[in-house]
This record gives structure tokens, C-alpha cells and sequence, in this order.
């Protein structure tokens, strides 16, 4: 990213994450759900000198850090806009989670396809995409293992971070929204995440 994206992009995290911790509706599950927005912009600034993304990657991780701090703000089950969606439409339940599951398997697919082109790990695209939706579906099943290990920590209190509602099916749509989010992402963004690597990768 040239230098004055770049500060667009601190200036838009900095004021999200001040605002989400701004009041939010339990301090505690607040920190548990944006911890990997934490980490991933302490990833990206260590890395991004000798390993910049393209700008598309860095969109999208911008976007899903938001999704991740609005969801720690309200905590997933109370997001006031899929309440009111909730009500409108009769269902049974605030599906704001999912969206954040579909985010999970949405952008880390454009990472994971980033990586492996620029790394030449795979030739052929329809090995490459194999792996990507491979990637995204074992990084959604780390993330259930990680929500349940929390919450054999901390018992009862984990219930706002799992977010799951009295959804018996929980989990399960959890990593089913992941895998359709990696494969949308990469019917629908292939082509123009290869127009900005193309601008990257040395001729």
C-alpha cells in the first residue's frame, strides 16, 4: 500500500477499536473477540516491509477486523442491526455471527491464495484453489476448537463470546458459512486479486 493508504487504513482501525472499546456490553467477551484484530494488525506491521500484501488483502483484513470489533462492542448475539433483521423476517436468532464466519473463510482465502502464488507453492489453479478452501476450512476448525477451549476455561461467562444461541447446529453453520465465504471469494475476486499481483511479482 503506497504511504497515504496506509495511514487511511491505521486512522480507520485506531478509530473502530477506540470506538468498540467505548462502553462495550461486557468488557471481558470485548477482549476475546477482537484479540485477532489485535494480532493481525501487529502481524501485518512486522511483516509489511519485507512482505507487503496487495491492496486487496489489506482491504478486506481491515474489513474483517471491523466485523470482529463491532461484534465485541455488542457482543455477536445483540448487534442492534440483525436485531432488527431478526424481528422484520421472524427468525429465531441475531445471525450477525455468521456473517463474521463468513468473513473467516472470505478473507483468509484471499491471504491463503496471496501466499501461495507469491510463494509458488502450487502450480495449476484448480490445485491452488483445493488448498485454499482446505486452508480456510482448518483455520475455522482451529477457531470452534479455540471458542470451546475458552469456554471450558471460563465457564458460564463464555456464553457471549460462543454466541451460539441455543443453536444446537452451531458449530457446524459456524464452518459451513466459512467454507462458502472462501469459496465466493475466490469465484468472485480471482480475477482481480491477479491484476494487483501481476503489479507486484517481478517479470
Amino acid at each position: 500500500m503506497k504511504k497515504h493508504t496506509t495511514t487511511c487504513w491505521v486512522a480507520i482501525f485506531i478509530a473502530v477499536l477506540a470506538w468498540s472499546a467505548t462502553r462495550p456490553a461486557d468488557t471481558f467477551t470485548w477482549f476475546l473477540e477482537v484479540i485477532p484484530a489485535l494480532v493481525a494488525v501487529v502481524v501485518l506491521a512486522v511483516t509489511r516491509k519485507r512482505h507487503s500484501l496487495t491492496s486487496l488483502a489489506y482491504i478486506l483484513i481491515l474489513a474483517h477486523c471491523i466485523i470482529l470489533m463491532v461484534g465485541g462492542h455488542y457482543t455477536y448475539a445483540e448487534v442492534p442491526l440483525f436485531n432488527w433483521i431478526r424481528d422484520a423476517f421472524g427468525l429465531a436468532r441475531n445471525n450477525y455471527d455468521k456473517v463474521g464466519h463468513l468473513a473467516q473463510g472470505f478473507v483468509p482465502a484471499i491471504i491463503a491464495r496471496e501466499i501461495l502464488i507469491r510463494a509458488n507453492v502450487v502450480n495449476g489453479r484448480i490445485w491452488r484453489h483445493f488448498l485454499v478452501v482446505c486452508f480456510c476450512l482448518a483455520f475455522s476448525a482451529l477457531y470452534e476448537l479455540v471458542e470451546w477451549w475458552v469456554a471450558l476455561l471460563i465457564g458460564d461467562s463464555a456464553e457471549a463470546f460462543l454466541g451460539t444461541q441455543g443453536y444446537v447446529w452451531d458449530t457446524q453453520s459456524d464452518m459451513a458459512m466459512a467454507l462458502l465465504g472462501a469459496i465466493l471469494a475466490l469465484l468472485l475476486l480471482s480475477r482481480v486479486h491477479d491484476r494487483q499481483l501481476a503489479r507486484l511479482l517481478p517479470t
